[in-house]
């Protein structure tokens, strides 16, 4: 008798720009708590994310389950609906909507569905509670990305899918947000988290996959990959830690 499906089953997924290939047939299970894709810049990392999210590019081919749910052909907002939360690199806000606007207009929409709601939101980020009345375009960078996870909390996601969340952010500022991730991942909230920065990606997650032109090159756990700079310089490019933490 088999067991329970994976929070997160991705198989043989591929996709295209035009004619060129970008994702070449790559699979991964998340069963649950966290894991990191990591991989220099180039090598399909935000495409991957766009193609599980049912995002352009579309899927060319392959299949992508959540707790054994195909979401193959679904639009993004039923993708969303069935559970993952997205937040894109570069976050994605807009300028002209206070951080209230926001939240609200998700909330709304998804009231009484889970256990996030506006409020709870505002307790995870006391900081964004004090700025609800600015716009999005007002924000610190740290105080964006604190708003877009905000957002795709409210649709209690089963699993939250994070786009190089520590990209152009203060060491101070990503300590707090992965601070925040953690406590997600302890109340029962899957992370999926897609990083260049593997000192980052490694603090989030102990199970740690690397991305090469397209492919899930080498499957790793976090505290290997930190211990081996040979394999930090062959598949990331960098001489050491340091070097990817700067």
């Amino acid at each position: 008798m088999s067991g329970p499906a994976p929070l997160l089953e991705v198989s043989d997924l591929s996709a295209f720009y035009g004619e060129a290939l970008v994702l070449d047939g790559v699979s991964f299970t998340l069963d649950g708590a966290s894991a990191a894709i990591v991989g220099r810049n180039g090598m399909g990392k935000t495409t991957l994310c766009r193609a599980i999210m049912g995002i352009e590019p579309p899927m060319a081919e392959g299949s992508v389950r959540l707790n054994g749910r195909e979401l193959d052909g679904l639009p993004s907002y039923a993708i969303c609906s069935a559970g993952i939360g997205y937040v894109a690199q570069g976050r994605e806000l807009f300028p002209s909507l206070t951080v209230d606007e926001h939240l609200r207009m998700i909330g709304r929409r998804l009231v009484s569905r889970g256990r996030w709601s506006v409020d709870r939101v505002y307790d995870l980020f006391p900081q964004l509670a004090q700025r609800r009345q600015l716009s999005g375009a007002e924000l610190s960078g740290g105080e964006q990305q604190m708003l877009a996870i905000g957002r795709a909390l409210l649709t209690n996601p089963r699993l939250l899918l994070l786009d190089e969340p520590s990209e152009g952010l203060a060491p101070a500022i990503v300590d707090e947000l992965l601070d925040t991730c953690r406590t997600l991942v302890e109340e029962g909230t899957g992370l999926l988290v897609v990083e260049q920065n593997l000192g980052v990606a490694a603090r989030l997650a102990d199970r740690v996959l690397v991305m090469v032109s397209g492919r899930i090159e080498h499957e790793t756990q976090a505290a290997d990959l930190l211990a081996d700079e040979d394999a930090q310089r062959r598949y990331l490019g960098v001489e050491s830690l340091s070097s990817a933490e700067s």
